[in-house]
């Protein structure tokens, strides 16, 4: 039962790396780019599930950890960086591969710190910006741009948001987690709701909301340590001990 119950979070894993393969596939054919697109977004779909599905079920474990930390590497750090070199949308030839490689070895980074972190119990904070989320954030702007122009626009702006993702990522801003599929507290409360909303409309329009809702997560991370930063220092030093804190009830599955 033990054995059944650990193989149900895997086949979302396993549907996270097939997903990021075949974007990799799509990208190297240069067939699709809102394709190639879609299934990176598919494949962060899938891996929230497995870590939702992991915890209700009591089946996290360090193998499911591990494996999960190699299907993100596909699906959120190669499948990008493929992405954006395959469709030559992040320089020439010369100088693009190594943005790419930037990309991924600051995904890389992320996913090692994260893994020498957790613990399995839940936290309330990521530190450093989770690597779904910057290629979710990505795949969303190729999306929103050829849902509206019919191809990719603002060429620059992407080579920026790269840029700006690895080093997020790497950094020690905290982001919120996934809440808790409970309404015991009142900030999962208010997360579930802002959840729904978010899917209320991808639903309505996918192509249109992705980008914008992830990329609202992604700024409210910035801006609240912006807050804190110019913050008085008493306010700064009650939030380190919060911080500190919180990190003693240990690490949430997905990073």
């Amino acid at each position: 039962m033990n054995n059944f119950k650990g193989m149900f979070p895997g086949i979302f894993t396993v549907g996270n790396m097939f997903c990021g393969f075949f974007s990799i596939i799509t990208s190297i054919k240069r067939s699709s780019p809102t394709e190639a697109a879609w299934l990176i977004v598919l494949a962060a779909f899938l891996d929230m599930l497995d870590g939702q599905m992991a915890r209700l079920s009591g089946a996290t474990t360090r193998f499911g950890l591990e494996l999960d930390s190699f299907a993100d590497f596909v699906s959120f750090a190669v499948a990008p960086a493929v992405m954006f070199y395959s469709f030559g949308w992040i320089g020439s030839e010369t100088w693009g591969w190594l943005l790419g490689f930037v990309f991924i070895l600051a995904g890389s980074f992320r996913l090692a710190r994260f893994n020498l972190q957790a613990d399995f119990e839940q936290e309330t904070r990521y530190l450093g910006l989770p690597i779904p989320v910057a290629a979710m954030s990505l795949a969303g702007f190729v999306i929103f741009s050829h849902r509206f122009w019919g191809e990719l626009r603002f060429e620059k702006l992407l080579v920026v948001m790269v840029v700006a993702f690895s080093v997020l990522m790497v950094s020690n801003i905290e982001y919120e987690p996934m809440p808790r599929l409970s309404l015991e507290r009142r900030k999962d409360r208010v997360k579930m709701l802002l959840l729904l909303l978010a899917g209320i409309l991808t639903i309505i329009d996918p192509g249109a909301a992705v980008f914008p809702i992830v990329t609202a997560y992604l700024l409210y991370g910035v801006i609240r340590e912006v807050k804190i930063i110019v913050s008085p220092r008493g306010q700064v030093s009650s939030r380190s001990q919060q911080s500190n804190s919180s990190r003693q009830e240990g690490k949430q599955k997905d990073p």
